[in-house]
């Protein structure tokens, strides 16, 4: 191997703002450090979300983060071959602070600038973790994301299904907030279903009547509402029934999830790849519920199954400073007009699911 690359990544696209340094070994690459700076507190009371507060935010702690993840590393500046920042999709204000902090970083080091695709990142985490083999399929499941791709490449994915509406990551939060359950919900949910019986409160499972891989999580989301004023008390939710309902919607999200995944497979394994390799990334991809049954639909498949770390599966900049080093050894290099990008399908061939607008495709 030539020399081994060393990649500072910057991550800025949601509500946390991350930076790392990866770099690259005989085997694959080792994380030096991965600092993530979260918002929780920031948001709490608004529900979600709030765009303007998350790029105010991110500008400024940005440089905190480098500065620290630098420092972790035991490297300096002079130590990077490359800076690789998340250009898209997320909330516009978030990406614009993020590429403009790695812009003043290429141009203050002349350092080469490797613009990512978030969504490639999470893709290629099972790459940086356990360095499997292209080509493999991948279930990209996040708060605002959710398709299965087979990734090729560190630039060729194709998509052959996905949400044609909420990503899974936003029917939890919008569950929390449904049974009154904290911000972020997915492991607030979570933690509930622990408690309350997945039978209870019959829901419905979309699309799963409908050939083909493709999922919707809204109306679930609607039956779910239905639910639970039809086990209110005097306007209340009793304690039961909130677990009740966080474990009836945490089932009906994993037999979608599984119902569908398993459609997936019998078109990737049709392909008859080498080394058949299953991978869910994302922040939904911490649900063990989830996790496990995925886990076993791929061993009555006989089909390797992967996951990142629990670190690893929401927004941090380690997975950006991996795609990075795919990207830098194909010489995928961006100048100084690297641009924001709020929209930014991985597989540009697909036709839109959600839409597309001014903007671009949605996904």
């Amino acid at each position: 191997m030539t020399q081994p690359l060393t990649i500072l990544g910057i991550e800025s696209s949601c509500d946390d703002t991350a930076a790392a340094v990866v770099r690259e070994t005989a085997d694959g690459a080792a994380i030096l450090s991965s600092i993530v700076e979260g918002q929780s507190t920031l948001h709490a009371d608004f529900g979600g979300v709030v765009p303007e507060i998350a790029a105010r935010a991110h500008a400024e702690r940005l440089d905190h983060c480098v500065e620290a993840a630098l420092a972790e590393a035991k490297v300096t500046l002079a130590d990077i071959d490359a800076i690789a920042v998340t250009a898209g999709p997320g909330l516009i204000g978030g990406v614009v602070s993020g590429v403009m902090c790695a812009k003043g970083l290429a141009a203050a080091t002349g350092k080469p600038l490797i613009g990512v695709n978030h969504l490639a990142g999470h893709a290629l985490t099972p790459r940086l973790t356990d360095a499997i083999a292209y080509p493999y399929l991948m279930l990209l499941v996040s708060g605002g994301h959710c398709q299965f791709l087979i990734v090729r490449g560190a630039d060729d994915f194709s998509r052959i299904g996905g949400s044609i509406d909420d990503a899974p990551g936003e029917a939890f939060d919008k569950t929390a907030r449904l049974i009154g359950l904290p911000q972020p919900g997915g492991p607030h949910v979570e933690r509930a279903a622990d408690a309350g019986d997945a039978t209870a409160i019959p829901l419905p499972r979309p699309l799963m009547d409908r050939p083909g891989c493709d999922m919707s999580f809204s109306g679930l989301k609607t039956a779910l509402l239905r639910a639970r004023d039809a086990v209110l008390v005097d306007g209340a939710l009793r304690a039961q029934d909130q677990a009740d309902l966080a474990a009836s919607f945490q089932r009906a999200v994993r037999d979608i999830l599984v119902g569908k995944s398993r459609r997936a497979l019998d078109i990737y394994l049709s392909k008859a790849p080498v080394t058949p390799t299953f991978a869910v990334a994302g922040g939904v991809a911490a649900n063990q519920s989830i996790r496990g049954g995925l886990q076993d639909l791929c061993s009555e498949l006989s089909c390797t199954f992967t996951a990142p770390p629990l670190a690893l599966c929401t927004d941090n900049a380690a997975m950006i400073a991996y795609v990075g080093i795919e990207r830098f050894r194909l010489g995928m290099f961006d100048d100084m007009t690297l641009s924001a990008r709020p929209r930014w399908p991985l597989d540009t061939t697909a036709q839109p699911m959600l839409g597309h607008g001014k903007k671009g495709a949605k996904a």
